[in-house]
């Protein structure tokens, strides 16, 4: 599609979304969904990237092909299936790429990431977050109505009954993975009578429901720097799914999925023998804190390589031993450590504010000046993913084409 027809297409659904006139709720909702762009952007000629407006999220597309396909091979060394978690890339252009390796299927965290990922043509999805208020309850029920691959994890009685009324008035079917609580204390049910109990319900009473196995997910285990702890902790929490299976089999029904596990628990899952599909997401890209967690191999995870970068720039010197550039809260997630600088040794990057970062200068391995551009690695990537609305694709230095960010603020 070129440029100008892709901008006409964009405008026209924009339209609809910012009409003047009254708009009922739900009309709105799906309107802004449809209008998000999910298809890649190529430009007529290559961009350096030392052209690049500023910040600027950067894909390294060597290393991403390469941290996708060691994944791929795990998968099929192992044995165990590959269901990508796309909470962190937000993109569907990468989960084709995904599909396209090998992969299951995909992970939603939330019910408006499948729909945007149903509508650019994915359909093995699972929903991993429950789902409870009727309104979203509904939108799940016309996505199961349109695909019979669609998956949701559920956890109390009161959610399976409501599923159960949306679905057979629609006269649809869906798929479900009852949530198992690995001690995390989030979501999920406990592997006990509670469980069986459900399990019961479900067979009895809810046709267009079918079971088909748990999800485990173990996500305060993934990022514990120390291997033996990292392993220790994580035997322990999967334990619970495996408890779980035990009550759902010998109470005579069949588990054909259990789900769960990330890339900080790739070393584990083949000796442990529990989970037959990896719900991992960040190897995709990585970041600073999986970078700093020691593997099966060494004192860091080398496993893959780090593929995704914030591009600043330097803005100003307000003191000899500092500098400032334009990238703050808005650009780079905050909730773990800071960012840390690429190519340069002897930069110390400190929150400046929403749109700034103050930059300690400790004898670094270059000369700076103003209007320098830098890369920064970021310290968690879902949450920097999700401040941006395009990657800017990187091969040899230039930028090529850009992948929209589609799901970005689909947090219902």
């Amino acid at each position: 599609m070129s440029r100008c027809k892709l901008s006409r297409v964009i405008i026209a659904k924009l339209r609809i979304v910012t009409s003047r006139k009254p708009m009922e709720f739900d009309q709105w909702f799906n309107a802004q969904l449809n209008a998000r762009p999910i298809d890649p952007i190529r430009l007529a000629e290559p961009v350096p990237v030392s052209d690049l407006p500023t910040p600027a999220l950067l894909l390294d597309e060597a290393r991403f092909e390469a941290n996708l396909a060691r994944m791929a091979q795990w998968s099929k060394t192992t044995g165990i299936a590959l269901r990508p978690h796309s909470k962190m890339h937000k993109c569907p252009v990468i989960a084709h790429r995904q599909l396209a390796l090998g992969a299951a299927g995909i992970c939603c965290a939330k019910v408006s990431e499948a729909e945007v990922m149903q509508r650019a043509g994915i359909e093995s999805i699972l929903i991993t977050s429950p789902v409870v208020d009727e309104r979203t309850i509904t939108r799940v029920s016309e996505l199961a109505r349109k695909n019979a691959q669609l998956i949701v994890v559920v956890d109390h009685p009161e959610a399976v009954m409501r599923l159960e009324a949306a679905l057979a008035q629609r006269q649809a079917t869906l798929k479900i993975l009852i949530d198992i609580d690995p001690g995390l204390g989030r979501t999920g049910i406990a592997p006990n009578e509670a469980l069986l109990a459900l399990l019961q319900m479900i067979d009895r009473d809810c046709p267009h429901l079918v079971f088909l196995g748990l999800q485990t997910y173990a996500g305060h285990c993934m990022h514990i720097p120390e291997f033996d702890k990292r392993k220790s902790k994580y035997q322990r929490a999967l334990a619970t799914g495996a408890e779980a299976r035990n009550v759902v089999e010998r109470a005579g029904y069949s588990v054909q999925l259990m789900s769960g596990g990330g890339t900080g628990s790739i070393d584990f899952e083949a000796d442990l023998g529990i989970l037959n599909e990896l719900q991992a997401g960040s190897y995709a890209f990585m970041d600073i804190e999986y970078r700093d967690i020691e593997s099966n191999n060494g004192p860091t995870f080398e496993d893959f390589s780090v593929a995704l970068t914030v591009l600043v720039t330097l803005i100003s010197q307000p003191k000899p031993r500092t500098v400032t550039v334009d990238a703050g809260f808005k650009s780079l997630a905050s909730d773990k450590m800071p960012p840390q600088f690429k190519d340069v040794d002897g930069l110390n990057y400190y929150w400046g504010g929403d749109e700034h970062g103050i930059v300690a200068l400790d004898n670094p391995s270059r000369t700076l000046q103003l209007g320098d551009k830098l890369e920064l690695l970021t310290p968690h990537c879902d949450p920097t993913v999700n401040l941006h609305d395009y990657y800017y694709v990187v091969r040899d230095g230039y930028v090529q084409e850009l992948w929209p960010i589609s799901t970005r603020g689909c947090s219902q």
